[in-house]
């Protein structure tokens, strides 16, 4: 079990847009990423992000609304391995299967359960039900068989289940690759005929086959945040970051500085904007030091507040501010106070008072 997670480690890929947060797989042999056409819908290029992919922006290349699917274009790194494609005349009731994805924008986790159902029908498409736990951003990720081949699609929930998972099974996405390698450029299926249309086949906004209106991703128009997030977007330019590639779903960004993360959440209904630094994590021994100088700094970094994650036992820089207060001239020192001090602080108390990096801070 542990050989089949560290095989995927490299290839299965974070997925981010102004809309939602996913995940999706390398296939090698196609030159393409696998994902649900909902983790991507309304966009016509998304960030990916992985173990041994730089976050990089990606163009939107297919996009498959009956089965949930699209491809995004090849990320530029070559040395990504093989990953092994199963077949559905393999999978049993009773099965046991891995999920494999990023739930709630965490770094790569995976969770075991067994196949109850291997025929569950919706809108005339078939999928496997299992118990192995999904969560928001899981979707996308790859369902594996006990020999580490890939056997479905992780797609969707029951709403207030208990573990109750729904993937796509291989056949539909192995039919859907062979066919759109027949293709030639940006193709979308057409939800009414289900022919595959390519750009340069298409009729005006229409479908040659049928004449239902399609939309191809490149057609999508480009994300124009309104509002906070607008001021927000400005301020993070203004900061010298690349905003698109922040960009963590709705009013939610990733600022990578030095080698601190920080996120900044708007939260409309209460109009509090927060960055929180996540610096590093507090050592095993020798704490009590590290507490007095994270009081001490307490009342003497003017903005910013120290806290501990009694969890995860993150130490956290954080910044509040009211969306009312906010404008860009006292937005752009506040957001660069707490960059600069993010990425000075952590060094500190790794070097100084024996705290331990993060394990994803070269992944974040």
């Amino acid at each position: 079990m542990q050989e089949i997670i560290e095989k995927y480690r490299n290839v299965v890929i974070q997925i981010a847009t102004p809309y939602s947060k996913g995940t999706g797989f390398y296939l090698k042999e196609y030159g393409l990423i696998v994902t649900n056409q909902h983790v991507v819908s309304g966009n016509r290029e998304v960030v990916i992000d992985g173990a041994v992919i730089s976050r990089q922006m990606v163009a939107v290349i297919y996009v498959d609304q009956k089965h949930d699917l699209a491809f995004l274009e090849s990320p530029k790194e070559e040395l990504l391995p093989s990953i092994c494609l199963g077949t559905e005349q393999k999978i049993n009731n009773g099965d046991q299967i891995l999920a494999i994805g990023h739930p709630f924008g965490l770094k790569y986790t995976s969770t075991q359960g067994i196949i109850s159902n291997t025929s569950h029908e919706l809108h005339n498409v078939t999928y496997y039900q299992h118990d192995a736990a999904l969560n928001p951003g899981n979707s996308g990720g790859p369902l594996l068989d006990m020999e580490g081949c890939i056997v479905g699609v992780n797609t969707f929930v029951i709403r207030n289940g208990e573990n109750i998972g729904f993937s796509l099974p291989i056949s539909y996405l192995q039919s859907t690759l062979d066919d759109f390698v027949k293709k030639d450029g940006v193709a979308v299926r057409c939800s009414s005929c289900s022919n595959i249309v390519t750009e340069e086949k298409k009729n005006g906004k229409y479908c040659p086959f049928c004449g239902t209106k399609i939309t191809f991703p490149s057609q999508e128009e480009p994300y124009e945040p309104l509002g906070v997030s607008k001021t927000i977007e400005s301020l993070l330019i203004k900061a010298g970051h690349d905003v698109r590639l922040s960009r963590r779903g709705p009013n939610n960004w990733e600022i990578q500085e030095g080698s601190a993360r920080i996120s900044i959440t708007y939260h409309e209904k209460s109009g509090l904007i927060i960055g929180d630094a996540f610096l590093c994590n507090l050592p095993k021994e020798n704490i009590k030091p590290i507490y007095q100088y994270l009081l001490k700094q307490n009342y003497e970094v003017e903005g910013l507040t120290f806290s501990v994650n009694p969890n995860g036992q993150e130490i956290i820089l954080s910044l509040l501010i009211y969306d009312r207060y906010l404008n860009l001239e006292t937005g752009l020192q506040l957001f660069k106070h707490l960059f600069e001090k993010a990425d000075y602080f952590d060094n500190i108390l790794v070097e100084e008072y024996g705290a331990k990096w993060k394990n994803d801070r070269q992944l974040s």
